[in-house]
């Protein structure tokens, strides 16, 4: 006789008494096809001549410290494509997964789950013909208490501790800033927001010091992200500099901070190392306004102030007569200018690629608002996931390399000619990035830290 279907609620706690999981909380997902399990570390090997695959994993949701080694046989690789569109290839292995006391083998595949609410979703491949669900309910199996996890949980490999990591920036609540705390503290760390206009510091050949208000002294920190907004980059980069001198490690250096911050420089330093960039004029109030113009192929072109951000100080010229006026507008000023020919057969898209520690991490096109050229996402441009070709990944590595960057975000922009390198940001944001591509991009910024440790070790 069929043994009688458990009934279960949106969400509930099962187990996978092979792989040595005691107790796990699944999300229900009857729209899911497959089902998945959060896994890290994971790497493919031989047993007995057959494929075989190695991972850990936290089982507790905001628990790095907990972690089970497992290793199963390979069942198959397939892409599996998310609610959000992203697709991604994955391992998939066979488990015995045990819930409301009946247990039958399953398939799953693998993969890090850190940024989603759940370390395992229970699709309906895996409930087909065993299980009813009443979205209306949870736990309808019963929750472990706390005490119980603890227990149950005692004998899993605690993680070492943490590193004691400084977000060097000047909004708590910016998403970037958060989301680098939070992923920082997901993966065991001792994080510190530290505000760049309240530490001051003391310059001593001997005895260097940062302080933090109320006469706090700043030591004992493994490592500094400098998160500096262009309009305290002097300042920021000071501090990051002393914080360099305490030997502290620092995610990005004050040196390469500020070379990226000279948009001048950077372009120069980037033509250098042989990376493409539009056709670009540079000026200091011109008085041959035509002869600048014409260096750059004619109108339509770009002109910029050196000194903006965020598409701020860029303007489109579309004839030469608006480009004489804005250039002449910009001589007022007495500023340096920078004009630059315009990519028309971009449509307003760019690609910004996100490098961490010479790998690109994620990408995304950004495209502007109808009637705007500007694709930065703070002007209203929208992001979207993008394959970038082996090109421009190149050309984005690269970039990063030359600007001596661990981090940045890399614009590139398609031109009829290939791909031509816009700019490179040293504190890119993550909203657009992290919210397109579905990639915990904090987390990763977070890892290259820990690689640093790790390589000091040997």
């Amino acid at each position: 006789m069929e043994d009688k279907k458990v009934i279960v609620g949106s969400e509930e706690w099962c187990s996978f008494p092979v792989l040595g999981i005691p107790t796990i909380k699944a999300r229900v997902d009857s729209g899911a096809k497959t089902s998945a399990l959060h896994a890290i570390n994971i790497a493919p090997f031989i047993k007995d001549g057959e494929n075989w695959v190695k991972f850990e994993i936290n089982p507790i949701q905001n628990n790095v410290k907990t972690v089970i080694h497992c290793e199963s046989k390979l069942v198959d690789k397939r892409v599996v494509k998310s609610s959000s569109g992203f697709r991604e290839q994955r391992y998939v292995i066979g488990a015995e997964l045990e819930i409301g006391g009946q247990h039958w083998s399953v398939e799953i595949t693998l993969t890090n789950r850190d940024s989603m609410g759940f370390r395992m979703l229970l699709g309906r491949e895996a409930m087909s013909g065993r299980v009813l669900v009443d979205p209306s309910q949870k736990y309808l199996l019963g929750q472990p208490s706390p005490d119980t996890l603890k227990e149950l949980y005692k004998t899993s490999e605690q993680a070492k501790t943490g590193l004691r990591i400084g977000v060097l920036a000047s909004n708590p609540e910016l998403y970037s800033n958060r989301r680098i705390m939070e992923a920082g503290e997901m993966r065991g760390h001792e994080m510190h927001f530290l505000n760049i206009k309240e530490c001051y510091m003391k310059l001593d050949a001997t005895n260097p010091e940062i302080h933090y208000r109320g006469g706090i002294i700043l030591d004992k920190f493994d490592a500094v992200i400098p998160r500096i907004r262009p309009s305290i980059t002097f300042y920021g980069c000071a501090l990051t500099r002393q914080f360099e001198a305490l030997k502290v490690f620092t995610l990005n250096s004050a040196s390469a901070i500020t070379q990226s911050r000279d948009k001048l420089y950077s372009l120069q330093l980037l033509l250098n190392h042989g990376v493409d960039i539009p056709t670009t004029g540079f000026a200091n109030s011109p008085l041959d306004t035509n002869d600048l113009i014409k260096m750059v192929g004619g109108s339509p072109l770009i002109v910029k102030l050196l000194e903006g951000t965020q598409g701020k100080g860029v303007v489109l010229a579309e004839t030469k007569k608006a480009a004489e006026s804005v250039i002449n507008a910009f001589k007022s000023l007495n500023a340096n200018i920078l004009v630059q020919e315009f990519i028309k057969e971009a449509n307003g898209k760019d690609i910004r690629c996100f490098v961490i520690d010479g790998k690109v991490v994620a990408a995304i096109q950004r495209e502007a608002l109808p009637g705007e050229f500007r694709a930065n996402i703070h002007l209203g441009g929208t992001a979207s996931i993008i394959k970038v070709t082996a090109e421009e990944r190149r050309i984005a590595i690269k970039a990063a390399k030359a600007m001596d960057l661990k981090v940045a975000g890399v614009d590139i922009i398609r031109s009829s000619k290939g791909p031509l390198l816009l700019e490179v940001n040293s504190s890119p944001g993550l909203e657009g990035i992290e919210g397109a591509t579905n990639k915990d991009i904090a987390g990763e910024m977070i890892k290259a830290i820990e690689k640093n440790f790790r390589h000091r070790q040997h």
